[in-house]
């Protein structure tokens, strides 16, 4: 299944597969591990099964993971930002297995009898033989959804090889993006360099000692690291690319990245759980206008929300209906701006603000009130209101100890000469707490 994969670590033999811990793994190494575990796996009877895998990146986590999609079980990756919700995910999976990876990097399995997955969708996969995957959404309000692939359409598109590079596994294993970027960098055969912590220092600490070349990350992680300037106190001249994902960038953050880092290449990308991640062009390493789509991708827009239909779309929901229509086509939910071949994501459908009529997208909001000094991170919600039906929230972190009132008055007259009248937040926040989650992306919602 996996032997034209494998054929590449044979030819990269003593190269370096990763770095964990500062301490370098070699191709030679991980397809013996992964053999290894292959085997093991048949002699447990973990094969054609729902597993979940309790671990982050780590060498023996990512020969688990291919040895699991050698064997045909669908994997269930889970990490501790989901500690609380791991029993209710393994449920949703209908998991009959599970491997737990610590700091000790030593697999602990759970192997419990093996009965025949209720869910219509898990029965199909397994019956076919092929590995699976069933990623999670966020699930920061209600039930999370589980999307189910096929592993084989995820992994048709790596045969192509393309670039080798050093990379940094930023996004997390339980993420379309983190899937997405183990497979690009082991099927090229370049090295993961993994993190024992994602903070700006700890980042650019990686990059500059182990002369990492690609950083895939989010637009809300690229903010705290210029606000942190820990990108002058560290040698990043390894660093080809940053590509940058998960949630609308802000011009103001993507035109200081830029200016931070003036000889890397920006690159947009996007991609979903629901449908894998489709390869991008950025219009300029300063643009917001990005082209997508690539082999087995097609695109169209229709009443400004951007719909996509994919060869490596998932089997459907474990627990929810099925959001692809009669032809196919998925509806992303996200509003855009096209020009010729290109799109500019403006964001979320739900995240719209709608005063009086007038749209208001967060991220432009967010962008004008990240130019103002001393704010490390603005997110930006609606909320009711009885004359305009909604308004626009603001909340805000700060450097330094703030005067609140000062605030407010500061940012509101700041806002007024940058935007229209009904985008100027009517509320505005001063908060302690981080505005994004574990994985580096905007909270816009809160429990009221």
């Amino acid at each position: 299944m996996l032997d034209w994969l494998f054929t590449r670590f044979e030819a990269a033999g003593d190269a370096p597969a990763l770095i964990h811990l500062d301490q370098p793994s070699t191709y030679r190494w991980l397809l013996e591990r992964t053999r290894h575990w292959s085997a093991e796996f048949q002699r447990l009877g973990i094969e054609g099964r729902s597993v979940a895998l309790e671990a982050d990146y780590s060498p023996i986590a990512i020969a688990v993971v291919l040895a699991l999609i050698e064997r045909g079980n669908v994997v269930v990756p889970l990490t501790s930002t989901v500690e609380s919700r791991k029993p209710e995910f393994r449920a949703i999976a209908e998991v009959s297995a599970r491997i737990i990876i610590g700091a000790d990097e030593q697999p602990r399995c759970e192997v419990d009898p093996a009965p025949a997955p209720k869910n219509e969708l898990l029965t199909r996969l397994l019956a076919t033989g092929h590995p699976g995957l069933v990623l999670f959404s966020s699930g920061s309000t209600g039930a999370p959804k589980a999307a189910l692939h096929d592993f084989i359409p995820l992994l048709e598109k790596f045969k192509v090889q393309r670039h080798t590079l050093r990379t940094i596994t930023f996004l997390l294993l339980d993420h379309i993006g983190g899937i997405n970027t183990l497979l690009y960098v082991l099927s090229n055969t370049g090295t993961i360099v993994t993190l024992a912590d994602r903070n700006p220092e700890s980042v650019c600490a990686a990059i500059a000692r182990h002369r990492v070349e690609l950083l895939p990350t989010s637009p809300t992680f690229l903010n705290l690291l210029l606000m942190s300037d820990a990108a002058s106190r560290f040698d990043l001249s390894s660093l080809k690319q940053v590509t940058y994902g998960t949630e609308p960038m802000p011009q103001s953050t993507l035109s200081r990245i830029h200016a931070a880092l003036p000889n890397v290449k920006l690159l947009q990308t996007y991609g979903l759980s629901e449908l894998g991640i489709l390869r991008s062009k950025s219009k300029s390493d300063d643009s917001l206008f990005v082209k997508i789509g690539g082999e087995g991708f097609e695109t169209k827009v229709v009443d400004g929300t951007l719909r996509i239909r994919a060869k490596s779309s998932m089997l459907g929901y474990l627990n929810a209906k099925s959001p692809f229509d009669a032809e196919g086509w998925f509806d992303t939910g996200d509003e855009v701006i096209v020009d010729g071949e290109y799109l500019r994501i403006l964001g979320r459908r739900s995240e719209l603000i709608n005063v009086g009529g007038e749209k208001v997208y967060p991220a432009e909001v967010e962008s004008v009130l990240l130019e103002l000094p001393d704010v490390v991170d603005a997110s930006v919600r609606g909320a009711p209101n009885p004359i305009t039906g909604m308004m626009v929230v603001a909340r805000l972190t700060f450097a330094t100890q703030v005067d609140e009132a000062e605030v407010r008055r500061r940012v509101r007259d700041f806002c007024k000469t940058r935007l229209a009248s009904f985008k100027v937040p009517a509320k505005i926040e001063c908060v302690h707490e981080p505005l994004h989650s574990a994985r580096f992306k905007k909270i816009r919602r809160v429990d009221v």
